[in-house]
């Protein structure tokens, strides 16, 4: 089984899977790391969906600042109002 660092795609992987098997699911972190084709184990994917939960809690809380983007970058968009609006749909249960 591979370890480390999660791709683009595993990251993909992992919220279908999280969508196909919610909280209520017996053995849960098994069908979701099964899900991913075993690239990840059943501990793996429990810890990386606990580091999801604790940066959305970390976001909500107004503790992570948002991003300083280039005034001229943004095409007058108010970038902080639009993430902070966008993120109220991040919940995780």
């Amino acid at each position: 089984m591979a370890s480390g660092g999660w791709t683009q795609r595993q990251n993909k992987q992992f919220e279908c899977a999280l969508a196909v098997y919610d909280r209520e699911t017996p053995d849960r972190w098994h069908k979701i790391a099964r899900y991913m084709g075993g690239a990840k184990s059943a501990d793996e994917v429990r810890r990386h969906f606990e580091h999801l939960v604790a940066d959305v809690a970390q976001i909500e809380a107004g503790r992570v600042p948002f991003p300083r983007y280039d005034a001229g970058a943004g095409a007058g968009l108010d970038t902080a109002a639009a993430a902070s609006r966008s993120s109220k749909y991040l919940k995780f249960q």
